[in-house]
Formats: C-alpha cells, structure tokens, sequence
C-alpha cells in the first residue's frame, strides 16, 4: 500500500508529539497511584504507537501488550503484533475472545458485520479491564483522533480505556510518530483495519482515505472553515457535506452520558468554589 509519510505543515511534529504524550502518560499514572499499562495489541499502527510511548515513556517492563484474536482475524495481524511486541521489548500475552465472542454471536446473522464487529470489540475490552484489575495496571487507550471524529470506533468497546494519549492526534501523524518511535515498517505501511472479520479495510469502509479527511477535518473543525472556504481550497463539496454530517451525527460518542442535572449536587471532580470544607481532616481523607 501506497502510504504519505511527508509531514504536512499543520501536522504536530513528532518529537513534540511524542514529548507531549509521554508527560501525559506519566503524570496520569502519578495521579492514579498506578505505575503499569495493559493495551490490546492487535498488530495495527495505532496499538503498536500507544504501546510504543508507553514503552518508551515508562519503560517496557512495565507495559503489558495483550493480543486478541477471533477465529477470523488474520495470522498476519497476530505476526505483526508479535513484531511490535519485540521492537518495544515488552511482555505479551495472547487470549483467544473466539469463545467468548460466540457466546453472543449465536443470533446474529453472519451477514451483520457490524454487530459482530462489535461483540468482538467489546469482549476484548472485557479482557483488557480484567487484566488490568488483576494487574492493578491502567488500560490504555489506541484511538485517533480521526476515528473520533468520524465516530468510527465502538462505544465501551475500542473507545474504552482509562487514558488516550493518542486522542488529539490524527491517522497522519500517528504515521509520523510510528516512524519517530522506530516501529516495524510491515506495521507502518499496513492499510488500517480493526481486523473485526476477514478482508475488512478502514478507508473502504469510510469511502476516503485518511490523508483526504486528516486535511478535510483540521481545517473543519481546527481552523473552524465553512463549506464554501472548504470548497474554495479544493475540497469536493459532496465530501464536505458527508464528513460534516457524520462528525455532527457522531458527538453522542465524544463524551459520557447525558444526566438529568439538581441543583446543589456537585461535580467531585470540579469541585464547588463556592464551598469552604468545615473540616480539613475529612478533605484531607477524601473518598477513593
């Protein structure tokens, strides 16, 4: 596969990027008390970045890369992941979801991908919290920015994690950072696929290439253009309208759950500034 590994010039550089993900990183695992990482190692570029910086970040003894493959996957995909695996120097473990992934796929038809798709998603996830519960580790997170703005990812399944330092960064310059991080090159010219059933392809499926809607989107929602200042750059107006649609279409998935607000409760995380603790040994105690 042809892929673009020029840096475009609104692209991050990736030796800042991969600074900036490292502190975070690091200082995320400081505030949770935690000093390891489990992520699902799937043998596609995204995983192998983020298992790369937590690697490089932390050092590679303390991250934990976890393949998952359904009895479709490809054996290629599980030789990648082992390949990454070795060029971090980080430990690995390899659990099967076929099992537990038939379970729930009794009653639903070979035919709806998708929601097979997702029912592997999720059991992997199942897999990578437990691990993480009997590791005491944290799970990291392997999703784009991209993928999060076209709402191409499953909700509580490859979008859950506990920390995404790869969340503000686009397809591109994951490219860039896998190169930056010294990552096998099967893996960094690899056409992107969630590996969820056989032949599958990202930009098939999207109906664009990644570099296409990389430059679509920062100049949509980074640099806020509208669809005639698109169109005026070169932009097909059929594809503006498309990504628009489906960025709008897809912000349910950008957050948590929607509640039902009462006055007077207050947000632990944001704390209330109109409040004075009475007592400072029971702030100083908190809740875990």
């Amino acid at each position: 596969m042809n892929i673009e590994l020029d840096r475009p010039d609104w692209a991050v550089e990736p030796a800042e990027a991969y600074e900036t993900c490292a502190a975070f990183i690091r200082a995320t695992l400081e505030a949770a008390g935690r000093d390891s990482l489990v992520v699902g190692l799937s043998g596609g570029i995204d995983s192998a970045v983020a298992a790369g910086l937590g690697a490089r970040a932390l050092g590679a003894d303390k991250v934990l890369g976890v393949m998952m493959p359904y009895a479709t996957s490809s054996a290629a995909s599980v030789g990648d992941a082992v390949a990454v695996a070795a060029a971090v120097g980080m430990k690995t473990e390899k659990i099967e979801i076929t099992s537990m992934a038939d379970a729930f796929l009794t009653d639903i038809p070979a035919s709806d991908l998708i929601r097979r798709g997702n029912v592997m998603a999720r059991c992997r996830m199942i897999v990578l919290y437990d691990i993480s519960a009997r590791d005491g580790s944290l799970v990291l997170g392997t999703g784009n920015r991209t993928e999060d703005l076209l709402g191409y990812t499953t909700m509580y399944g490859d979008n859950a994690c506990a920390l995404n330092p790869l969340g503000q960064l686009y397809k591109t310059e994951i490219r860039l950072l896998a190169r930056e991080l010294g990552l096998p090159e099967a893996v960094l010219t690899k056409a992107p696929s969630a590996d969820l059933w056989e032949g599958q392809a990202d930009e098939d499926e999207l109906g664009y290439t990644y570099s296409e809607v990389d430059r679509l989107l920062v100049h949509m929602i980074d640099q806020g253009l509208g669809p005639k200042q698109l169109e005026a750059l070169g932009f097909n107006s059929e594809l503006v309208g498309k990504v628009a649609g489906r960025v709008k279409a897809m912000a349910f998935k950008r957050s948590g759950p929607p509640v039902a607000f009462f006055p007077g409760r207050v947000d632990p995380d944001q704390g209330n500034a109109q409040a004075e603790p009475e007592d400072e040994t029971f702030t100083d105690g908190g809740f875990h």
